[in-house]
């Protein structure tokens, strides 16, 4: 799809790099010639990303970080700029889950989740924007899901939080158009460690698969270049959308 060099001499960040999709984001973003700080809590799964990538050739930093922390991702920040440059592209992909049925859920579980999905993602934005704004470029993209589009049972918290992103991205790709900051993002499908019990538990998974036109579950490695497009020159004058790499699951 890429020729290889599609991000040559830019500086990525991505969040929940340790793992799952940002771990496939981060190496694709290595493969096309970025330098990229691999950002996770878990800083032993984030350096085993980070070497992967090295080990192909590429450059890679880890670095721990808690998203919803904002002193601590103005810390993950300025440690990205000072190891390998200004930032020009920011995947905000860190998450968690907190599952319960709405009337069980506590406000710890409503906030935990919205803490590090919206509060994070607005953390991590509003720390690389300046830089971006001088520079007039950057790219912004957020990992969202079909349950911010189509809703779930069991997750009132995540499933909101993905929502919030949608008209979070929608307003920042406005805001910073001016300053030809592109903002956008993807809603994945099941790919990922926290989506683990959806694709693997007998009560859950047929009636999720059913619900998958291509009728299959996603790999991170085959969604991970919509994320590479997003951040390249081929996506100059795409800005405020959502990309649903879901296997037409969100179709509407």
């Amino acid at each position: 799809m890429f020729n290889g060099r599609a991000l040559e001499s830019k500086v990525a960040i991505v969040t929940g790099g340790g793992q799952g999709i940002g771990a496939a984001v981060a190496r694709a973003y290595g493969a096309q010639g970025a330098k990229v700080a691999v950002v996770d809590w878990n800083l032993e799964t984030a350096e085993q990303v980070a070497q992967s990538i090295r080990g192909d050739g590429g450059q890679a930093t880890a670095l721990r970080c808690d998203v919803s922390d904002r002193t601590a991702v103005d810390a993950m920040v300025a440690a990205t700029v000072d190891r390998l440059g200004p930032v020009d592209v920011l995947a905000n992909n860190a998450g968690i889950t907190r599952t319960a049925m709405l009337h069980k859920m506590t406000l710890q579980e409503w906030d935990q989740v919205l803490a590090v999905h919206l509060t994070g993602s607005f953390n991590c934005l509003q720390a690389v924007v300046g830089g971006m704004m001088e520079r007039r470029r950057g790219w912004i993209i957020n990992t969202i899901s079909t349950a911010g589009i189509l809703g779930t049972i069991g997750q009132i918290n995540y499933g909101s939080a993905k929502a919030g992103l949608i008209g979070f991205t929608k307003s920042a790709a406005r805001e910073l158009a001016r300053y030809n900051i592109l903002v956008n993002c993807v809603a994945p499908g099941a790919a990922t460690p926290m989506t683990e019990t959806i694709r693997t538990d007998p009560r859950f998974k047929d009636t999720y698969l059913a619900r998958v036109p291509l009728g299959r579950w996603a790999e991170p490695e085959e969604i991970a270049p919509v994320w590479v497009f997003l951040a390249s020159e081929g996506a100059s004058y795409v800005t405020g959308q959502l990309i649903g790499a879901d296997g037409g699951m969100s179709i509407h």
